[in-house]
């Protein structure tokens, strides 16, 4: 089996991780050095994301340029030839790229993008996609609105697509909102990505229900939810059916006003949309439960449990502690002696010890399972 197709564990020596890709690394060289192995597309992939993993750059530039064998003379015929006879594609160039920036290696993916011609290969719109999210991670918008832009130069054979436009304007929300402390630098970047939005549209680029829900989302932590009532209004008109997300955004921008009702609104209009795949899930259901425990309405935050357990969801640990706290100081402990309540026990304690099993790291000694259980 491809080694990049392994399953992830969730908890990974790192000792164990660069020792297991240095073995790897070694036996396929050991195979090529003594058999004559000729890697095809595959393979050289499969060695080219080990090399990547383990940061050794040198061993890289090295590997790619030895299996490409391109040089200078014949770089314009395998350009002609798109890559047929090359075992170093482009496809191989653009999940490097991926690799590298996840490894933090952000000037090594920028030079491996640049690089590309010398190994034989063309950047194509997943090439420079990957470049431009892989600066957006790391803040560098200079970097990716300079890609952008010629990206977006007249004849360019490489036009941008949504899926370019959604990078930048989700890391622009993201990345402003999470990360720029100051209110002058976070209205900026969601001004650019509203910009961007409107030159997406102008350019004839369809949005798609993730570029909706970027700008929603940044909209309405930034308390601009006029502007997200005028996205949500004009991704109807578009065609473009609202998900479990787009709802969710306006769910907690509501009980952080606790404009409560409106919340439970956008939750039943959710919940009107099912047969067109929209659920509500514990993350529409709990906002609105916090919420009114915060205002004391703890009887009523009790029937959102109750509905959220009767449409086979289990509620958090501590969202449910917090709904018995309050019921217990309101007097209305005798909700909690019904069949639900031990339903509701039973699920928590089963996702915990299922979460045990592949996190164990999490157990810790002096804890009590479920405190408030006892």
């Amino acid at each position: 089996f491809p080694l990049s197709s392994h399953p992830k564990a969730h908890h990974t020596n790192p000792y164990l991780t660069h020792l297991a890709l240095r073995k790897a690394h070694e036996f396929l060289h050991w195979i090529h050095s003594h058999f004559n192995f000729q890697h095809t597309q595959s393979t050289s992939l499969e060695m080219a994301i080990l090399i990547a993993k383990s940061k050794d750059t040198k061993s890289l530039w090295h590997f790619l340029k030895s299996t490409s064998n391109v040089n200078d003379s014949n770089i314009n015929n395998n350009h002609n030839n798109n890559n047929n006879n090359n075992v170093i594609t482009t496809a191989t160039i653009t999940c490097l790229i991926k690799v590298l920036a996840e490894q933090g290696l952000i000037n090594e993916a920028s030079l491996t993008f640049y690089r590309m011609r010398q190994f034989g290969c063309k950047p194509d719109i997943q090439a420079y996609n990957s470049l431009i999210n892989a600066m957006c991670n790391v803040g560098n918008f200079t970097k990716a609105r300079h890609l952008l832009q010629q990206m977006e130069l007249p004849g360019f054979r490489c036009p941008p697509d949504t899926f370019t436009y959604t990078i930048l304007i989700s890391s622009y929300c993201r990345y402003g909102i999470k990360i720029s402390g100051c209110k002058k630098a976070v209205r900026r970047r969601l001004y650019e990505a509203n910009k961007l939005f409107r030159v997406m549209v102008f350019r004839g680029i369809v949005p798609d229900v993730v570029t909706y829900n970027a700008l929603i989302d940044g909209c309405c932590k930034t308390y601009r939810v006029g502007r997200a009532l005028e996205l949500f209004d004009d991704m109807k008109k578009r065609g473009c059916v609202p998900n479990r997300v787009t709802y969710d955004s306006f769910i907690r921008y509501y009980c952080a006003v606790n404009e409560i009702d409106k919340a439970v609104e956008f939750l039943r209009d959710m919940q009107r949309l099912n047969d067109e795949g929209v659920v509500a899930s514990c993350s529409s259901y709990t906002p609105i439960i916090h919420a009114l425990c915060e205002v004391e309405r703890v009887v009523d935050a009790w029937s959102f449990v109750v509905e959220l357990v009767d449409r086979g969801f289990v509620p958090r640990e501590y969202t449910y502690k917090l709904v018995c706290d309050g019921l217990v100081l309101k007097g209305e402990d005798e909700l909690l002696n019904c069949e639900m309540h031990q339903r509701i026990k039973d699920g928590i304690l089963e996702r915990y010890r299922r979460t045990m099993k592949f996190k164990p790291v999490m157990n810790r000694k002096g804890y009590p399972e479920f405190e408030f259980f006892s």
